[in-house]
């Protein structure tokens, strides 16, 4: 006789009627599941087509140390994210610690004193006010001449076509563009509507830069904003691209003018690309790179089960559960502060591994508030591993990402309810 998978929650401490009704959400659900599936499929047959053009062999893993002079496997992985992309070339370094420092790094290496760059896409995620200076802080773009403004989106999420082409100006250099929702409750925005916005900055400015802020975003559709024509494309290794095996690293895929000029900041003149050693990491950014489709597909699933699961509980949810979607981030709004606190300790609790600590609030660097993070990660910070994070700050909305496996993002999303449900947050019946 099979062992019980009703024990085996219980075991874990979920009770029997809340696995039941993630059950029923989870079977309904199967034909949205099997559409993440196909996009899923195609993307891998989009990696594995980089990976063979560009001869990946095994001798590709073997890392370089000192100056990285003549790292083949460095330099072809670069290509594998240009021709996975679509883009005329790419810059993958461990050198760029996280997401934001991949943000910075393209924006610092195509801005000059004097320049002007506009996000038409709204406020842009929390950390990236201080490297503009939106926050004064040592090092802004601000304290090197450059200026910026916004444009905000509609009620309804849309660009604002007339605003960006009044704001346009002859200083205007670079526009901004963020994908994701950030700690916002915006929508995401759609590859085709980001393809629009693109297309209507570049007919009235060609000379512009359009830089999109992809984090969260890769392979969630089967195209990228590289194929409408962005400049630059730039993200994290530990998000989605990374597999959730890449332990450290960042992206920007783009323009070779603007590539070079990313190279150059990351070094220093004169160097640029040719430096930079690879160290022990680069079968694991290949790896992680090749599995990136499908584990993108399980944090997808896992995002829109929390959606119909909370959505049938009375919670606001963004994306809501039919909604097409262009990221893997999932918001869930509870007007107070404890809901986003026993959110996060809930998956917590369901995590491979920290499983025993209990996540707080503290005041996170580049933030304006308390955050609340919640990751028992293999990887430290990696958000394409189950974790939920949120500011302390109305709306009280907690921001849920990653699953390596969907059969461990559904038992995260039900440990947090089971959690909500103990602290006499959530109702069942």
């Amino acid at each position: 006789m099979q062992p019980s998978m009703e024990k085996m929650a219980e075991t874990m401490g979920v009770s029997r009627e809340i696995y039941e009704l993630g059950e029923r959400t989870a079977e309904k659900l199967e034909p949205r599941f099997r559409e993440v599936d196909r996009t899923a499929e195609y993307n891998q047959m989009k990696v594995v087509a980089a990976f063979q053009k560009n001869r990946i062999s095994a001798e590709h893993f073997n890392g370089s140390t000192g100056y990285g002079y003549d790292d083949a496997g460095r330099d072809d992985l670069e290509k594998v994210y240009a021709d996975t992309f679509h883009t005329e070339d790419a810059l993958v370094r461990p050198q760029i610690t996280c997401g934001t420092h991949a943000l910075s790094l393209a924006l610092s290496a195509n801005l000059r004193p004097g320049d002007e760059m506009i996000s038409i896409s709204g406020k842009p995620y929390d950390t990236l006010e201080e490297v503009i200076g939106i926050r004064p802080s040592r090092g802004s773009l601000a304290e090197y001449g450059v200026s910026y403004r916004q444009v905000e989106l509609k009620a309804d999420g849309s660009f604002d076509f007339e605003a960006i082409k009044q704001a346009l100006g002859e200083k205007t250099r670079l526009v901004e563009i963020q994908r994701s929702k950030g700690y916002l409750t915006r929508p995401s925005l759609s590859v085709d509507a980001i393809g629009k916005a693109i297309r209507f900055v570049k007919e009235r400015r060609p000379d512009i830069i359009v830089m999109v802020d992809n984090c969260y975003g890769e392979f969630v559709d089967r195209v990228e904003p590289s194929d409408f024509g962005a400049d630059m494309t730039v993200g994290s290794l530990i998000k989605n691209p990374g597999g959730g095996l890449a332990p450290i690293g960042g992206y920007i895929a783009g323009t070779k003018e603007c590539i070079e000029n990313c190279a150059v900041r990351l070094t220093s003149p004169g160097l640029g690309r040719e430096v930079g050693a690879s160290l022990n990491v680069l079968r694991q950014l290949y790896q992680g790179f090749f599995l990136a489709p499908t584990v993108t597909a399980a944090a997808l699933k896992t995002s829109i089960f929390a959606a119909s699961l909370y959505e049938q509980l009375g919670f606001h949810v963004i994306p809501d559960s039919k909604e097409r979607r262009n990221d893997i981030i999932q918001a869930i709004e509870f007007g107070f502060p404890e809901g986003v606190i026993h959110f996060c300790e809930g998956i917590q609790q369901a995590a491979p591994v920290d499983s025993y600590v209990t996540p707080q609030p503290w005041a996170m660097p580049g933030y304006d508030s308390d955050v609340i993070m919640a990751a028992g990660a293999f990887v430290s910070g990696s958000s394409i591993e189950l974790s939920a994070d949120g500011p302390i700050k109305p709306p009280y909305a907690a921001y849920f990402q990653g699953g390596l496996t969907f059969a461990h993002g559904k038992f995260g999303i039900l440990k947090s309810l089971q959690r909500l449900y103990e602290c006499g947050v959530v109702k069942l019946s």
